[in-house]
């Protein structure tokens, strides 16, 4: 029996150049968005003179850190090392790319975590989208991202946004289904609204597997640093993509060493951020 050929890339291709012609102009605007948000944000990070943001980071991971030195004292000197390797304007390109896309990812997830917990039936709808975003090879959101928002920062922010959103979903849903039955019925013996039960009782019962999925959100969105160089987001990533191209080791290797520094960072500093 031979089996009939389903012509699903077809349709889906398709479809991305369908809503690239028809929402063009909407598309565009976003893309003017996104770009804006970045380039200030990037802007405000170069504006600073690199020692003194190294202090002032040093500083708030002494107070996240509940006034932990060690912390402190690993922060600074990680990115004096990033200093010293002249990869400074690289690195805040790096932390301006992820820091946005982590951001938007958790404004998108977090609520819609939320409405997850409280519908089965939205769950059951997003439950493969999500495993679909989790498995799909990173590589592939690249092309429609490029179709949609051309090459630079903004595409790989799209793309970004959706590979590290779905972790921020699943642990925000799973923090608020995890709560006590017992706290929601005293909740609603006194007489508290939806609302108020969600912000006084069920999110902060819930913090710690909410900031948990918000750690590896940015985790993830720092691993997509390098794929997203390859169409057109600068940063270290494209340092590591052009040490490739070369066979260039050591700026390969340095630029690598960067990412990793701020993987640390961000690590440690989400983790301190969590309720004990």
């Amino acid at each position: 029996m031979i089996v009939p050929q389903l012509p699903l890339g077809s349709v889906v291709e398709a479809a991305v150049y369908w809503i690239s012609d028809t929402f063009g102009f909407a598309l565009d605007a976003f893309s003017g968005v996104f770009k804006f948000f970045i380039d200030i944000f990037k802007d405000v990070l170069m504006a600073m003179p690199p020692l003194l943001f190294v202090v002032l980071l040093a500083v708030l991971a002494y107070v996240i850190g509940r006034k932990d030195w060690k912390l402190a004292l690993g922060t600074a000197l990680g990115f004096i090392v990033i200093l010293s390797m002249d990869l400074w304007e690289y690195s805040m390109e790096t932390i301006a790319l992820v820091i946005s896309s982590a951001a938007l990812a958790l404004i998108i997830g977090i609520p819609l975590g939320i409405l997850a917990a409280k519908s089965e039936t939205l769950y059951r709808i997003l439950r493969p989208i999500l495993d679909l975003m989790q498995t799909m090879p990173s590589f592939v959101y690249l092309i429609p991202a490029v179709i949609f928002f051309g090459l630079g920062n903004v595409p790989g922010m799209i793309a970004t946004v959706v590979f590290s959103m779905p972790p921020a979903i699943r642990l925000t849903t799973l923090g608020i289904t995890q709560v006590p039955t017992e706290l929601v019925e005293v909740a609603d013996a006194f007489g508290s609204t939806s609302w108020q039960k969600l912000i006084k009782v069920e999110i902060p019962v819930a913090l710690k597997t909410i900031m948990a999925g918000v750690n590896q959100c940015i985790m993830l969105a720092l691993s997509m640093v390098v794929i997203a160089s390859m169409i057109g987001a600068r940063g270290l990533g494209y340092q590591v993509l052009i040490g490739i191209q070369r066979v260039d080791i050591g700026l390969g290797f340095e630029a690598g060493l960067g990412i990793v520094i701020i993987a640390i960072v961000l690590d440690r500093l989400t983790q301190h951020l969590t309720p004990k």
